[in-house]
């Protein structure tokens, strides 16, 4: 009997829908429509090396038994990751919904009012906590945030200044190693030391300081930094929020820029991540922040609303020259850290805080009092603890315990507000190896011990109403739900963003980030105890080189962007091993995608921009003119498969031979990889190294903006190089350096995509492809009436995306991308990509697990709009007030005593019969953006008090 297959439930269209979709773009066959669609000369039909499908819950079983061989173990290793409790009201109704793990990044602002608050939430209290003006909505993890502020110093230090930076031996060794990876690509001197004895007359334009220390020491800075921007140099404080609670903030301290993770903010450890790191600075920096800033606005009527703030800095506009390669943020992590603050307000997060300090305090008199030599005298959760490490590690982990190994003579050992008196009273027995060691809860000292007087926090903070309403469960729930209202998710309707493939992000996939094998393991972890993620990952790195045609995989960057950046450190780590370190061009289309020379910038490669024809391909005479002209120091070619215009390029394979003649390498951006699966193998017909985006292709949820994964797969030649790390032995014999703080990347979204492939096998997976090219197409044919497709292929046909072109509509309507957009709100839709690969245009993906009924439901909205322009057009409507003009309209606006637009009520909120069953209202209307830019911080009234 044949097993129920989760391919039926995943993709879309049945098989009767496929025949018609067929029927109408005059195919007999799926195979007759890839035929078309795909180039002959890459065409790989070869079966993928991969087992075969699993039914859900038989896959929900391997996995489980899969992820029951990790032993879930006490974690007090420290190093930026604690044990935490996520408030069951957020860990329901935040971390496991859907309403808020399917959103899309908040681009369309209107409808993404509720996760825009609490991502401006997050801001205030990081800013608050760091005593800095401007916070931004997250960044990847602590890591990757201290080399964003490295950058930030390292883009404002003086002209004559030294590209010299210097780094406190304190900080966790995977900071460092990040730092140090993205020093050394950007050709930065580093030293790392005791910034005791630190030479100012060095004069480092940047100095990165622990607060507190890796190994629990608190220190006070003041005189350090103030000689520091003496000598024109920043200060970069690594910290901890928690911490923060108690301790004089990074900013009444003088530093320039606070970084760090938020993870212990309600964040399961989850073997490394995903977490919200952050990043705060002074207002005078605001333009050079990385990464994303929510800002306060209002909207056409008045009211408050949020907006993604300073746009100008990204990568998307400033390309080689933004502030960073960020395309993505932590949302749903920042979200969570956010509900904790809001949860237990300024009051509940000082007791907590207390409490970790209390008992560690408590740890060390019992300690000291049992004869073992405690070696910081200043703390706030860690201790380092002189005594023979590989015993104290061992009787610690047989009583269920890991503690952190630092030489052979110290362990270190930090506690979390998981800890309770009883487990610090068994510490104590188990470290000194007797039950009657006299130790209790009478031996605590009163106060702060630990914490010197000069960095006792004395500062208020998360002041602001929100942080102090909603501390009972009633409350707390009813504002998480009145905010999830608020935005539009894949609960509601399709989101036929272009080259961003919001699919279907299965239930049964989710599920494993419930499970405490998954969840609660330290990244850092005796290897013998997460023998379950080990057969995992090694699953993963197998089927996806099968998949892609590659020979070997990196599961580390924990973004698409951030794998662009890894693929090309892998590219410069081999040309520096063959004595070319001084290729460092790098050629990138026109069409390409922002991040691609954001990352090859960060990278210390010098973009060089080829163009494109008027087919939206690459122009091959312009890429060989300039491949030959920089032949010596050539590095790479970036190039989009399918390309950024949605067609199967021709001519891939010359283009990559191009590239290879003159010994360079070929980076594809696997942002399309949806297209290939089953069809073709990027590996096999000319690119060397691409990375791939799990949270669009492989069903990872975009989280509202992230979480995010970007593994890398290379070509054997380049494994030596792949990223490596400072504690767990990871990555190639000759890497460049880690990418990340975790070993694995966001290590816990992981078994996401392996359920996915597990219940897809090999011919679901080739199956999603096809059903993903069939169903752009199939929008291709029916808009195309009223919306001429900018680009297609040879054969006429688009790959899993399509264009269309609203140059000619603005032009004799005034209606342009964005009206349309903001109309589609009143529709129910979120708007396809707007106004990119292409100005004046709209890119539109289904994606295969969209229904025919609601691809047709799409379309129907599309046409029905095409026919309000055609309003204005034949002069029947207002070209300045009409309903694209004045949308999205919002149910205040529809209700309102006085109405005196020139259409009716009904035409504005009713357009088509459906939506008088299933109405999605946006919160606000139209959204000033320029104003946005004025307020970073929460200092307004929460939007309730308006309401």
């Amino acid at each position: 009997m044949q097993v129920e297959r989760f391919v039926d439930r995943h993709v879309g269209p049945t098989s009767e829908d496929v025949a018609e979709m067929l029927t109408e773009l005059g195919f007999e066959s799926m195979a007759g429509l890839l035929e078309g669609a795909v180039p002959a000369e890459i065409r790989d039909s070869t079966p993928i090396e991969m087992p075969e499908a699993l039914s859900e819950q038989e896959a929900l079983t391997e996995c489980r038994d899969r992820m029951s061989r990790n032993d879930v173990k006490r974690s007090l290793i420290g190093m930026g990751y604690y044990g935490c409790h996520i408030p069951p009201v957020v860990q329901r109704n935040v971390f496991e919904n859907p309403g808020w793990y399917t959103q899309y990044t908040p681009y369309q602002a209107e409808i993404a009012q509720g996760r825009l608050e609490a991502l401006l939430n997050f801001q205030t209290m990081v800013s608050d906590l760091t005593g800095l003006e401007v916070s931004n909505a997250s960044l990847l993890d602590e890591g990757t945030a201290a080399a964003e502020g490295v950058y930030m110093c390292y883009n404002l230090k003086a002209r004559n200044a030294p590209d010299f930076l210097f780094i406190d031996e304190a900080c966790h060794p995977q900071t460092i190693a990040v730092i140090q990876t993205r020093a050394r690509a950007l050709d930065i001197e580093v030293e790392i030391g005791d910034p005791a004895q630190m030479d100012h007359s060095t004069r480092p334009f940047g100095v990165v300081l622990a607060y507190p220390a890796t190994d629990g020491r608190l220190v006070d800075y003041r005189s350090l930094i103030t000689a520091t921007h003496e000598h024109g140099g920043r200060v970069i404080m690594v910290t901890d929020l928690l911490a923060l609670c108690l301790l004089t903030s990074p900013g009444e301290l003088g530093a320039d820029v606070a970084v760090g993770s938020a993870q212990r903010f309600g964040v399961p450890m989850g073997y490394g991540g995903p977490h919200a790191g952050f990043f705060a600075t002074t207002d005078a920096h605001k333009r050079k922040v990385p990464g994303r800033i929510v800002g306060a606005s209002e909207d056409v009527m008045g009211r408050p609303a949020y907006r993604l703030a300073l746009a100008t800095r990204e990568q998307h506009i400033r390309r080689d020259k933004a502030t960073s390669n960020i395309c993505t943020a932590q949302v749903l992590l920042a979200i969570m850290a956010s509900m904790y603050a809001v949860y237990h307000g300024p009051t509940g997060l000082r007791q907590i805080a207390e409490r970790v300090q209390s008992l560690t305090t408590l740890l060390r008199a019992g300690l000291t009092q049992v004869g073992l030599e405690v070696l910081n005298d200043s703390w706030f959760d860690t201790l380092t603890v002189r005594g023979n490490a590989a015993e104290l590690i061992k009787v610690a982990e047989a009583s269920g315990v890991n503690i952190r190994g630092i030489a052979d003579d110290v362990v270190g050992i930090s506690l979390d507000e998981t800890v309770g008196l009883s487990d610090v009273l068994d510490l104590i027995g188990v470290l000194s190896k007797t039950r009657d060691h006299g130790v209790s809860l009478a031996d605590l000292p009163p106060g702060t011990e630990g914490i010197p007087d000069s960095l006792q926090r004395r500062s208020e903070y998360l002041t602001h109403p929100v942080f102090n309403l909603y501390h009972s469960e009633t409350e707390m729930l009813r504002y998480i739900r009145k905010l999830e209202s608020r935005d539009l998710s894949l609960t509601r309707s399709m989101i036929p963003l272009g080259s961003c493939t919001m699919k279907l992000n299965a239930t049964s996939e989710m599920m494993t980030l419930g499970w405490d094998t998954v969840t609660n393991l330290h990244p850092f972890a005796p290897q013998d105890q997460v023998s379950g993620y080990l057969g995992l990952f090694d699953d993963l790195e197998s089927w996806l080189a099968a998949i892609t045609g590659f020979d070997a995989v990196s599961l580390q960057p924990n973004s698409g962007a951030q794998g662009e950046y890894a693929g090309l450190l892998v590219i410069r780590g081999y040309h520096e091993s063959r004595g070319e370190g001084d290729r460092r061009i790098c050629l990138i289309p026109s069409s390409a995608h922002g991040t691609n020379p954001a990352s090859a910038a960060l990278a210390g490669m010098k973009v060089v921009v080829v163009a494109c024809d008027g087919d939206g391909n690459i122009d091959r005479d312009d890429l060989r003119a300039k491949a030959l002209d920089h032949s010596d120091r050539l590095a790479a070619l970036m190039v989009t498969y399918p390309s950024t215009h949605g067609v199967f390029e021709e001519g891939i394979t010359e283009i990559c031979q191009i590239i290879h003649d003159q010994g360079a390498q070929v980076y594809m951006d696997g942002a399309n990889l949806q297209a290939q699966i089953g069809l073709c193998r990027a590996g096999s017909f000319g690119p060397d190294v691409c990375h791939i985006n799990l949270h669009k292709t492989f069903a990872i949820p975009h989280g509202g903006g992230g979480p995010g994964m970007g593994p890398i797969a290379v070509k054997a030649h380049l494994s030596d190089f792949l990223p490596g790390h400072p504690v767990v032995d990871v990555g190639g014999l000759k890497s460049w350096g880690p990418v990340s703080a975790a070993p694995w990347g966001s290590s816990a979204i992981l078994p996401i995509s392996w359920m996915y492939m597990r219940m897809m096998g090999p011919e679901g997976l080739a199956h999603a492809t096809a059903v993903a090219i069939l169903s752009a197409n199939y929008i291709a044919r029916r808009l195309e009436p009223h919306y001429p497709i900018v680009y297609k292929g040879s054969s006429g046909l688009v790959a899993h995306e399509c264009i269309i072109d609203l140059s000619a509509v603005n032009k004799a309507s005034g209606v342009d991308e964005n009206d349309i957009a903001k109309r589609l709100i009143d529709y129910g839709f979120h708007a396809p990509t707007v106004s990119w690969p292409v100005p004046k245009s709209m890119m539109i993906e289904p994606t295969e697990s969209e229904s025919l009924s609601e691809i047709n439901r799409f379309c129907d909205a599309m046409i029905h709009i095409r026919e309000e322009i055609r309003e204005i057009e034949n002069g029947h409507a207002s070209a300045e007030d009409n309903v694209l003009k004045g949308a999205p309209h919002t149910a205040q606006v529809c209700l309102a005593d006085d109405w005196d637009r020139p259409y009716s009520r009904s035409q504005a909120a009713y357009p088509v019969p459906w939506l008088r069953d299933n109405k999605f209202w946006p919160h606000v209307s139209r959204i000033d953006n320029v104003k946005g830019d004025r307020t970073l911080v929460c200092s307004c009234l929460p939007l309730s008090a308006f309401e």
